[in-house]
């Protein structure tokens, strides 16, 4: 039971560390990262990006932040504004482009996952029924944050 505890904290430690190389990797634009969180309760989103994870390690990646902050980030990679139907497609791409740079850099520390395809909350959604949730937030200079939540099954 140990063995698999420590190694279930190493597959999420490795995530939490590909996640954060794969911002550097896409986003130019400097942030800070938070400490992880753990997450108890259920998780409300307004607007975000949900996408599964599948493979050694199991469960769900959700980017969410607010809408501005999202077409920020579009503008920055993109140099050009970021704004409606365009901004919900980007929304999904960004979550996909990310979810996609982490799989990469987990791979390299012996991680295999697969990702599904993302999907959009927009609204107020309540998301739960996850073993173990954890929270990490991405702060970009004058442009906002954004939480990461890492949900195993």
């Amino acid at each position: 039971m140990v063995n698999a505890v420590d190694n279930r904290n190493k597959m999420i430690t490795t995530l939490l560390n590909g996640t954060n190389l794969a911002l550097k990797q896409i986003v130019p634009v400097e942030h800070t990262i938070s400490k992880p969180n753990l997450i108890k309760d259920s998780i409300n989103v307004r607007f975000g990006v949900l996408i599964g994870i599948v493979g050694d390690l199991k469960g769900k990646l959700v980017l969410a932040g607010d809408i501005d902050m999202f077409g920020a980030i579009g503008e920055k990679m993109f140099g050009m504004e970021v704004t409606g139907d365009m901004l919900s497609s980007f929304s999904g791409e960004f979550g996909n482009m990310l979810a996609g740079s982490i799989s990469t850099n987990i791979a390299n520390e012996g991680i295999s996952i697969d990702i599904t395809s993302p999907s959009l909350i927009e609204g107020q959604a309540k998301i739960s029924g996850f073993k173990l949730a954890i929270q990490t937030k991405a702060s970009f200079a004058d442009m906002g944050d954004l939480d990461i939540y890492l949900m195993i099954d």
